[in-house]
């Protein structure tokens, strides 16, 4: 059987943690299997990077960023090999340049091509344990590139598609995927499975324990996940296509602080306006996610949206240089917004749904700003300030406490 087992950075944060990860990945090890490990860089190390860089010059280009950051894993991997052979077991550490995982050019998110696997099935064939860096990959001028934070989850699955693996694990420092944030919900129940389509829009969603281009390679490859904590026992959540959810119309809850709106006002009602708003912040490389228009008025319509809030600036720039081409009178933005969403495979067969959720926003006095919907998801933009209650009045109303 072949395990590859992703574990993240606050796994492997000091000496303690690795050898816990280390015994953990001896003890499959022992018992046959060939295991290929995942690590991200320890604990806050890419945080700490970052500031680096950015002490020396705040406007480093990509590509000297991603040098500097895949380091990070390096460190990780390298330790790790030496904690194995201190505990008597042979393992081997790769980068990416070793393992050749090639990717696009895209500095800092870049998506991986292809891996070759040639290199890992030696090693392992040799009776080693083979520990790879997440989160990097290499171009085709053979620079590093990094997959965007979190992408070290991506490394891990792509591993386990390419090499065929029989179970792909990943470790956190969490038991699993909840209902909700715990820290946020605290009678947020655990998840025994989920479905790569509820998992992917979590993850979307600004829920953090999957990144979410690996629940995309997951459901393409058909690779089985299981999300487990490193630092207890506990069963995890199995991420799969079909999950028996025991009839619950509603998986779980999730919230994205990382949102600000923009709109764009008074442009003309005619056709082709709103394919050049939007085409102006695909050429940034900007996502766009809810979208409203408003009914055209003496010819005039308004176009509001939501942005991640770390493109609000470069987005609001980018529109007012071109928005006389559209005759709109101002853009304006609101960065104080979160959304917050429903997430269910229910949904889909299951009238009243969206009316249970706004009645709960309205008994806690919530104001809805936005909606947006797809078909197992149901999102609302309020105030950043109602979050909390937000999402404690949905999970209730939908009984994902009992």
């Amino acid at each position: 059987m072949l395990i590859v087992k992703k574990f993240g950075g606050s796994s492997v944060a000091d000496k303690e943690r690795i050898f816990n990860v280390a015994n953990r990945c001896i003890e499959d090890y022992k018992a046959g299997h060939k295991v290929v490990v995942v690590l991200s860089a320890m604990g806050k190390t890419t945080d700490g990077l970052l500031a680096k860089a950015a002490d020396i010059n705040p406007r480093a280009s990509k590509r000297e960023l991603d040098m500097l950051l895949t380091t990070g894993e390096q460190v990780s991997v390298a330790l790790m090999a030496m904690a194995m052979g201190a505990l008597g077991v042979p393992a081997v550490s790769l980068n990416a340049f070793q393992v050749r995982m090639h990717t696009t050019s895209a500095y800092g998110n870049s998506r991986l091509l292809r891996i070759d696997t040639g290199r890992i099935r030696d090693e392992l064939e040799n009776n080693k344990i083979v520990i790879v860096t997440g989160f990097q990959g290499i171009n085709k001028r053979d620079d590093y590139t990094t997959l965007g934070r979190g992408g070290s989850d991506t490394t891990a699955v792509a591993l386990a598609a390419a090499l065929h693996a029989d179970a792909c694990e990943i470790y956190t420092d969490v038991d699993g995927v909840y209902t909700a944030d715990p820290r946020v919900v605290p009678n947020a129940k655990k998840l025994k499975e989920i479905t790569y389509d509820e998992m992917l829009e979590f993850a979307s969603l600004g829920a953090k324990v999957l990144h979410n281009r690996s629940v995309e390679m997951a459901k393409r490859y058909g690779v089985p996940l299981v999300v487990r904590s490193s630092l207890n026992r506990n069963e995890g959540t199995i991420v799969k296509e079909n999950a028996d959810m025991e009839g619950m119309l509603v998986s779980g809850v999730a919230a994205d602080r990382n949102t600000a709106r923009i709109s764009v006002m008074g442009v003309r009602d005619e056709p082709g306006i709103a394919f050049k708003v939007f085409k102006c912040l695909a050429k940034k490389e900007i996502s766009v996610d809810i979208i409203l228009q408003s009914i055209g008025r003496e010819g005039t319509k308004d176009i509001s949206f939501t942005v991640a809030r770390t493109d609000m600036q470069e987005a609001v720039a980018a529109l007012k240089a071109e928005m006389d081409a559209w005759g709109a009178t101002e853009v304006t933005y609101d960065d104080t917004v979160a959304k917050v969403s429903i997430v269910g495979a229910g949904m889909e067969s299951n009238a009243g749904v969206a009316a249970k959720m706004f009645e709960a926003l309205y008994s806690a006095n919530i104001n809805i700003r936005m909606i947006g919907t797809a078909e197992i998801r149901i999102t609302v933009l309020i105030d950043e300030a109602d979050v909390k209650n937000a999402m404690r009045a949905v999970h209730n109303a939908f009984g994902l406490d009992s």
